[in-house]
């Protein structure tokens, strides 16, 4: 071996291995960090907004300290309004697509279009506008649905509740049938909601949280 082959190949071994230095702390630190955290935005209305309850007393107080005992990176962001209707939400929502780029939405409205008596229709179609909006940004959608009293009778009841049924399934959304699920129709349901009657307490929300969680965290990996 020359001397100049000799340095030639000295030279090159050295290149190689300082590039190979530099190279390997961001390789572990890109192991160790894992998936960036996923980014979950809320959209709802008092259900989802605490009213009349202690601060972090909510359900999407809790999912955040779900989201944390069990190690899932994500971040939430709760956009929930009391009083809103899907027509509220629809108008909102474009705006917090924008600055939040959520990676999933949760659309938890409609129950106020009822108490008002809006059209189902427009709600339908408020809800569509939204998860569309939602997808075109490349978030995933769940939709939460709501039920109303009997005494808004059998018709009315059976085709609010398939409008969340029909929009999840005509977009290929996740679906929480019944947001109250276990506290509205529970033997012991006057003890779970607030003076109004129309509020949960805050011993509802970890169950209004478990009826959520299942078909939310296939969202988040």
């Amino acid at each position: 071996m020359t001397d100049r082959f000799r340095r030639h190949f000295i030279l090159r071994a050295a290149v190689s291995a300082l590039a190979g230095l530099c190279g390997a702390p961001a390789l572990a630190q890109s192991r160790a960090g894992g998936p960036p955290p996923r980014s979950v935005l809320v959209l709802g209305d008092s259900l989802s907004a605490e009213y009349g309850l202690p601060r972090g007393t909510g359900w999407v107080a809790l999912l955040e300290k779900r989201l944390a005992s069990e190690k899932l990176p994500a971040t939430v962001v709760n956009a929930s309004v009391s009083g809103d209707t899907t027509a509220g939400g629809r108008a909102r929502l474009p705006a917090l697509l924008a600055q939040h780029k959520p990676n999933v939405v949760v659309i938890e409205l409609g129950g106020n279009d009822a108490l008002r008596g809006l059209p189902l229709k427009n709600t339908e179609d408020n809800l569509a506008t939204m998860v569309q909006a939602a997808q075109k940004m490349g978030a995933k959608v769940l939709l939460v649905g709501m039920q109303v009293p009997p005494n808004y009778g059998s018709e009315y009841a059976r085709r609010f509740a398939g409008a969340f049924e029909v929009v999840a399934r005509q977009h290929k959304t996740g679906l929480v049938p019944f947001f109250l699920e276990g506290v509205a129709n529970a033997a012991d349901a006057a003890q779970l909601f607030q003076p109004d009657r129309i509020h949960p307490s805050a011993q509802a929300h970890p169950r209004m949280l478990d009826n959520v969680w299942p078909k939310l965290q296939p969202l988040l990996r």
